[in-house]
């Protein structure tokens, strides 16, 4: 068996906090490159095209989680694996789970584009779409559709990239896809007046781009892991091994797309498409702040995985808490602002008076308790990169699902609109208090009887 190269055995070697520094930074900022897909079709469109086209690509965010649940279940879980099967000093079968993935990928789009493609009007009408904001939804998702199985590889190809020792292509290729789609979106919607239509060409165009030079990568001999015979062919213990670790962020996408739809048809309720717009705006800020988060994650899973491999606890445990301490910091950074300031990021999207109104007293009360959550998102990858696929998916349920879905329908009942957005803080203190715990008698279960992956 080949040894590891040397980026991959510091991991195990070098000092921590320069590790989570070279690996985390370069993921931060690829992923909040990737943000900015968004973020600028937004504010384009926002002041471009109008309020109601806002409202129209908030309608489609259940249908891009849906997308990106598929993505992730691959990306996220073959990252993790490369990391464990590195760390373990088994090449061959990382590069195994490489050769799956890449086929799993292919296989999952062709599939859910053909059913988003039949079932387009159903779907957007059931996740909220109205008269006003249907024609808009639709116009993005059929021009978008195309671009998302690149979209798919792209990601996760990157984070096996990432996973396997090169956090700096890994930042070159979102930078490479962002900046293409900062250049072409003002020329699809403006220069070439396509509108909303114009923002989908210019990110299918852009994932391409993206796409193309992360394969290139793995086409490569001198890459640690690389593209080669014998490693296509499905093996159904790599598929399980990528699917269990891939399914708790998954799980978490695919709940965001159900309760997006909750949120879009409680707020067309109680406060029609302006607060569906509004909570477009707010999706899009919080995501952003998340999306440093995930880079933070993305960044420590190779470092937390390889050490929990290697048997190295100390390290493990040292970086999940430098992780966790900046991600908190991030989500709090970012509450203070919504909070404190929100007027100031509703005027970023939009300059209609009614729906910057809507925006600022959604995320008056929806972010008040929005500074945990990065702490929470790092002790979900704690539990995603040691093989823990259970505790990960259970800690992903308990935000989005068990404790947020209950209260989406019953608090708007007593407090109308203000109900809907108070659902969000309300679930944020209840998914701390058992994220504490759950880490808590975790770290205490390793030092009394250390759990080897499987």
């Amino acid at each position: 068996m080949k040894q590891p190269t040397k980026n991959i055995t510091e991991l195990a070697t070098r000092p921590i906090g320069k590790l989570l520094w070279e690996y985390s930074l370069p993921a931060i900022v690829g992923m909040v490159v990737m943000s900015l897909y968004n973020v600028i079709d937004r504010i384009f469109i926002g002041r471009g095209v109008g309020p109601d086209a806002i409202a129209g690509l908030a309608i489609t965010f259940p249908v891009m989680n849906l997308s990106a649940a598929i993505g992730v279940l691959i990306g996220a879980g073959a990252a993790a694996r490369v990391s464990i099967f590195l760390g373990q000093g088994n090449k061959l079968k990382a590069e195994q789970v490489l050769g799956n993935s890449l086929v799993m990928i292919v296989i999952n789009a062709t599939i859910y584009l053909s059913l988003f493609g039949i079932f387009m009007d159903d779907l957007l009408i059931l996740f909220g779409a109205s008269s006003r904001t249907l024609p808009y939804a639709k116009e993005f998702m059929m021009y978008i559709l195309p671009g998302m199985l690149v979209m798919n590889i792209m990601y996760s190809m990157n984070n096996v990239m990432r996973a396997s020792g090169y956090p700096r292509l890994s930042m070159i290729t979102m930078f490479i896809g962002a900046g293409c789609n900062l250049i072409f979106a003002p020329i699809f919607i403006f220069g070439l007046d396509m509108g909303i239509k114009g923002a989908a060409i210019a990110t299918d165009i852009s994932m391409t781009v993206g796409a193309a030079f992360v394969l290139a990568h793995f086409c490569k001999k001198t890459s640690t892991l690389h593209f080669k015979k014998g490693i296509y062919k499905l093996n159904f213990h790599i598929i399980w091994a990528i699917i269990s670790i891939g399914a708790a962020p998954s799980i978490v996408n695919f709940c965001a797309s159900a309760i997006n739809a909750i949120i879009n048809r409680s707020l067309l309720e109680y406060g029609g498409d302006m607060a569906v717009g509004a909570v477009g705006i707010f999706s899009t800020y919080t995501s952003l702040l998340c999306m440093v988060v995930v880079g933070l994650c993305q960044g420590v899973q190779p470092i937390l995985g390889y050490n929990y491999g290697a048997g190295h606890y100390d390290r493990m445990r040292k970086a999940y808490w430098a992780a966790a301490i900046f991600g908190t910091c991030v989500t709090s950074a970012g509450a203070i602002v919504s909070v404190f300031f929100p007027v100031y990021i509703a005027r970023a999207f939009t300059i209609d008076p009614e729906l910057i109104a809507a925006t600022v007293n959604g995320l008056h009360i929806a972010t008040v308790m929005f500074w945990p959550v990065g702490f929470q998102i790092v002790s979900t990858t704690l539990f995603q990169s040691i093989g823990m696929a259970g505790k990960s998916i259970f800690l992903s349920l308990i935000r989005q699902v068990i404790f947020l879905i209950p209260l989406l329908m019953t608090l708007p009942k007593y407090f109308g609109l203000n109900g809907v957005w108070a659902s969000f803080p309300t679930s944020d203190i209840g998914a701390t208090i058992v994220t504490v715990l759950m880490v808590y008698y975790q770290f205490k279960r390793i030092r009394i009887s250390p759990l080897q992956p499987k």
